[in-house]
């Protein structure tokens, strides 16, 4: 996938008002704890992970995204009527149907002729939503187009703690792991064809996609019955399994990536990498020879934010000067299924 009209700009992002930290969950885990004789910092020592934050009780996911959206308009200068399509891409959503993406479009005064909907692929959303919208720009069908996302991780871990209190043993407690490391927050990314005269616009390159759906059971969220009538939310994940294959997932798709952007991996001067977790950060980077410089991490103080994580990631590493005109900088996202994509953006 190469691209020549598309273009990036700066995200608008919200950050969820409450802040967690991992021995505050550790605190609500104590009789789970004393029974297998775990050490408080246990989850720190394994994720890397020191808070993430979580939204209000009852905070819709659309006000999230709408107050993304509209922070990502605003710096830019652009107009509700200049969006010719808007895609929500969170794994979180309000309803069944209709599309949250309708009642954030309704929040930012968003309609007429735009295409409104929804689109999921684990936490590769906001990335898949980027390539669907920039596939309709290089096509000329649109000017401009807005992925958004809202993640909320509250109710998941309120239900695993609940669960992990009343079956306190070390094989459920090794499966919840990676899900008391999500976050929550909400992030909106303007796309458009250049035309608009825009300030700090960044070339979307290419990018190149992979699959290995045979692992799509190591990771699985969703809605069990516990009772007739009674459904819960639950979120099983297999952390070795999904680093080991996810990993081998990379490196063969970052070695399709150099070339077909005509890169050399020593040209590539930054990466922002989906944030899981220490661990990973530190695998992905060694199996790939990036040195960890060139990377900027969001998990120790945010946790995994699924969809949110990597473009929230890249808005932070340029308001803190990590970014810098003219680089060459790699969006790398492994998502559950398992699939893999890499994005390249000239800065």
């Amino acid at each position: 996938m190469i691209y020549r009209n598309v273009f990036l700009h700066q995200p608008g992002y919200e950050l969820a008002p409450v802040v967690v930290r991992s021995r505050d969950l550790e605190q609500q885990l104590a009789t789970l704890y004393q029974k297998l004789r775990l050490q408080p910092g246990q989850l720190e020592a394994l994720t890397g992970i020191r808070e993430r934050r979580w939204w209000h009780p009852g905070t819709a996911l659309s006000s999230g995204a709408i107050a993304a959206g509209h922070k990502a308009l605003q710096a830019a200068g652009l107009a509700p009527a200049d969006i010719g399509a808007l895609v929500y891409t969170g794994v979180c959503r309000e309803l069944f149907e209709p599309a949250t993406a309708c009642r954030v479009a309704d929040g930012l005064a968003i309609g007429g002729q735009t295409e409104i909907y929804d689109l999921s692929n684990a936490c590769l959303g906001v990335l898949s939503g980027i390539l669907d919208i920039a596939n309709r720009i290089e096509l000329g069908q649109i000017r401009a187009g807005l992925v958004v996302s809202c993640e909320s991780a509250r109710e998941l871990n309120e239900t695993t703690l609940r669960r992990l209190c009343q079956q306190p043993d070390m094989a459920q407690f090794s499966r919840s792991v990676a899900t008391l490391t999500g976050g929550s927050g909400a992030v909106a990314l303007l796309l458009t064809d250049g035309s608009f005269n825009l300030p700090c616009q960044h070339r979307l390159v290419g990018g190149v996609v992979r699959a290995r759906p045979q692992h799509h059971a190591l990771c699985r969220w969703g809605v069990e019955e516990t009772a007739p009538d009674q459904l819960q939310q639950f979120m099983q994940t297999d952390a070795v399994a999904v680093m080991q294959h996810g990993v081998a997932l990379g490196q063969e798709t970052w070695r399709d990536f150099l070339p077909e952007l005509s890169w050399q991996a020593q040209q590539v001067d930054r990466v922002i990498c989906h944030q899981v977790g220490a661990a990973h950060q530190q695998e992905i980077l060694r199996s790939l020879d990036i040195a960890p410089e060139k990377d900027f991490a969001t998990f120790p103080f945010l946790g995994n934010i699924g969809t949110v994580s990597l473009p929230l990631t890249a808005a932070l590493a340029a308001e803190r000067g990590h970014l810098q005109p003219g680089q060459k900088v790699a969006l790398l996202g492994i998502g559950s299924g398992l699939n893999c994509m890499m994005l390249g953006v000239l800065w």
